[in-house]
């Protein structure tokens, strides 16, 4: 006889769901075949989209998987549910509602409508869903394209919103030697059908929460904030205070500079502070957009923050909040991973 055990996923809605586990289970494999909608993709433990935080129990990762995981997030409680199997009866929270994992991912066709160079290392593709076809995401998540000829597949977040649809607009950083970098640069014409398939991840604006917001993005991260706050701007009501704190190496290599100056006078609750590692001139900030946060940018126990760029970012931005009063529960989180 297989042992299982009982384990309870608590969303942010305060919804409850228990559900039987074997004991060679994943909690997200068991999850969906009881019909329980949880935020996956890629089932291996490396895109982060079934976070989960362990509170009562025990729950390892599966014998022979890895996961991106720090040690030191293992540690403070963070599961992957894709790789993680109970040791016992458990409980986990997750960052999201009952319903908002619900949303299924479809696979369409877009055709390029432009390409658009907007530094020395990133291009705007602008596409257009086919007739027929149609993909929306929360704003924050991604999508995945499938590279036209070579067939893999590169994941990026839309800096358009639902309300740009059939328009889908993604920042791309340009890689040596990439397979995206060497089609658009080489290949890539409008008018070429691409293949997508979305939305995923559970790092998307948490619309009912009026705290103020706090957005820190490295590159182009800054494409999943951007959809964020425009997304804000659409909402009725007032609006919370926001602060927005991008940066990148150098000033020639900052892009969306005119748009975040639009988002400003459209928003006057939002302020935004541009960051250059070197070279600093003019209104730049010199250093990283972490050390652009102060005490003065958290005074409501209740901010929000979403951060999105490299891991080192990431990390330093989770304790820099922390630090300042931020509590960890409302900083939410998405790894920029360059890939070749």
């Amino acid at each position: 006889m297989t042992a299982t055990h009982t384990v309870k996923l608590r969303f942010a809605d305060g919804a409850i769901r228990a559900l039987e586990v074997g004991a060679e289970q994943t909690v997200l494999d068991a999850a969906l075949a009881a019909g329980v909608p949880l935020l996956h993709q890629c089932r291996s433990g490396s895109c982060s989209s079934c976070l989960s935080h362990l509170v009562e129990g025990e729950a390892l990762p599966r014998p022979g998987s890895s996961s991106t995981l720090l040690a030191s997030e293992f540690a403070a409680g963070q599961r992957l549910l894709c790789v993680t199997q109970p040791r016992g009866d458990c409980t986990f929270e997750l960052g999201y509602g009952s319903e908002e994992g619900a949303q299924p991912v479809v696979e369409a066709h877009a055709f390029v409508n432009a390409i658009e160079p907007i530094a020395s290392n990133v291009v705007k593709l602008s596409l257009e869903l086919a007739e027929g076809s149609w993909l929306a995401c929360r704003p924050g998540q991604f999508i995945q394209v499938e590279v036209p000829g070579v067939g893999v597949l590169r994941s990026y977040s839309p800096v358009s919103t639902e309300a740009d649809l059939p328009r889908l607009d993604l920042l791309i950083r340009l890689l040596p030697q990439g397979a995206m970098t060497s089609w658009l640069t080489c290949g890539a014409k409008v008018d070429d059908v691409v293949r997508i398939k979305g939305p995923y991840g559970a790092f998307f604006l948490r619309e009912k929460r009026r705290a103020p917001h706090i957005f820190v993005a490295g590159g182009t991260g800054l494409a999943p904030v951007l959809s964020m706050i425009d997304r804000v701007r659409q909402l009725g009501g007032r609006k919370p205070p926001m602060l927005l704190s991008f940066g990148c190496a150098t000033p020639d290599v900052l892009f969306y500079l005119d748009e975040l100056e639009l988002r400003r006078q459209w928003l006057p609750t939002l302020e935004t502070r541009v960051c250059v590692d070197r070279d600093s001139k003019g209104d730049f900030h010199e250093g990283s957009p972490v050390s652009a946060l102060t005490a003065a940018d958290v005074r409501d126990p209740d901010t929000v923050a979403y951060l999105c760029g490299p891991q080192g970012m990431i990390d330093a931005a989770t304790r820099r909040l922390t630090e300042l009063g931020v509590a960890p529960e409302n900083i939410f989180s998405e790894q920029f991973v360059p890939s070749n």
